[in-house]
C-alpha cells in the first residue's frame, strides 16, 4: 500500500508537469489546426532563461526563496511569451494558407533549428548544467510515505494555472474570441476578430505555459541541457492526444494519466525498462481504438 500511495504522489508531480506542456500543444492545435512540434523547446529555453536570471535576481531577492522563484517564472513566462510570438511570425504565419503537412514540416523544422542552434558552443552548449536551486527544499514524511515540497509546489502551480487559463478562456473577451477562432476562423472574422492578434495570443500563453513547466521539471531533473525538452516533449503530445487534442481539460486528464502511468511503470520490476514506450503504446492503441481520444470529439475531414 506504501508503495502504491509514494508512486501516486510521484506519478502526479510528473503529470502535473505533462499537464502543462500538454496545455500549449492543444491550445495551438485548437485554433490552427496543426502540432506545434518546436512547444517542447520552449520548455528548454524556459528553463535556460530561468538559469540565466537566476545569478541576476539572486542580489536582489536572495535564493533559494518563494519570492525570488515566482519573479523567476514570471520572467522567465515572459521571455518564452515572446519567442513563441516570434516564432509564429517568421515561421508560421507566412504557411497559414498552405496545406497542414506543409506546417507540420516547418514546425519539426524549427523544432531541430533551436535544438541545435542551441547546443553551440556560442549559445549553450551541449554539455549538461546544474540547474540552481530557486526555492527552499525539504522532505515530508506522512507514515511511511515521503513527499517533496518540490512535487507540492508542482502539484500546486498546475492548478492555480490551470484555474487561471480557464478563467481566461471562459470569462474573458479574448478567451471568447479564441473559442471563436478555434471554431470557424472566417466567421470570427467576419465579426470583427483580428484573427493574427488571437493566434499570437494564444502562441504566447502556451509558451509562457511551457516556460513554467521546464522550470518545474528542471527541478527535478539532474541538470539542464539543450535536447531536455524531447522526452517530456513527447510524453505531453500523447498526453494531448489521450485527453482529446484540442481540449483544454482533456489535455490537463491525459497528462495526470501518462505521468502515472509512467511512474508506476518505473517503480515495477520488469516493466521500468519500458517506461519509454509505453508512452507510443498508449498513443497506438488510441489511434486504433478511440482516435478523438477521452473528451475529445469525432470529426469527419472533408476531402
Amino acid at each position: 500500500m506504501d508503495w502504491f500511495l509514494q508512486q501516486s504522489v510521484n506519478g502526479l508531480a510528473l503529470g502535473s508537469i505533462y499537464a502543462l506542456i500538454a496545455l500549449g500543444y492543444t491550445m495551438v492545435y485548437g485554433v490552427l489546426r496543426f502540432i506545434n512540434f518546436a512547444h517542447a523547446d520552449i520548455l528548454m529555453l524556459g528553463a535556460y532563461a530561468a538559469f540565466f536570471l537566476a545569478p541576476v535576481v539572486h542580489p536582489i531577492i536572495p535564493l533559494p526563496s518563494f519570492t525570488g522563484a515566482i519573479v523567476i517564472m514570471a520572467l522567465s513566462a515572459a521571455i518564452c511569451a515572446i519567442i513563441g510570438i516570434v516564432i509564429e511570425l517568421l515561421a508560421y504565419r507566412p504557411l497559414r494558407n498552405r496545406p497542414r503537412l506543409t506546417v507540420l514540416i516547418t514546425a519539426i523544422g524549427v523544432s531541430l533549428f533551436i535544438e541545435f542552434t542551441c547546443q553551440h558552443e556560442a549559445v549553450f552548449g551541449a554539455a549538461t548544467r546544474a540547474f540552481p536551486p530557486l526555492m527552499p527544499a525539504a522532505d515530508f514524511k506522512l507514515g511511511n510515505i515521503i513527499i517533496s515540497s518540490n512535487d507540492i509546489v508542482v502539484v500546486v502551480t498546475t492548478i492555480l494555472l490551470l484555474f487561471a487559463l480557464w478563467f481566461i478562456v471562459q470569462r474573458t473577451r479574448i478567451g471568447t474570441a479564441m473559442r471563436a477562432v478555434s471554431f470557424n476562423q472566417q466567421a470570427a472574422s467576419l465579426m470583427g476578430i483580428n484573427i493574427s492578434r488571437i493566434i499570437s495570443f494564444t502562441f504566447a500563453l502556451g509558451s509562457a505555459l511551457a516556460a513554467i513547466a521546464g522550470i518545474l521539471y528542471a527541478m527535478r531533473a539532474p541538470g539542464i541541457e539543450p535536447l531536455m525538452g524531447m522526452q517530456p516533449g513527447i510524453r505531453a503530445f500523447v498526453a494531448a492526444v489521450l485527453g482529446g487534442i484540442g481540449n483544454l481539460p482533456g489535455a490537463a486528464i491525459g497528462g495526470l494519466i501518462i505521468g502515472l502511468l509512467e511512474t508506476f511503470a518505473g517503480g515495477t520490476p520488469g516493466l521500468s525498462n519500458y517506461r519509454d514506450g509505453i508512452a507510443f503504446a498508449i498513443l497506438i492503441l488510441i489511434l486504433l481504438f478511440k482516435p478523438a481520444g477521452i473528451l475529445g470529439k469525432a470529426t469527419v475531414e472533408k476531402v
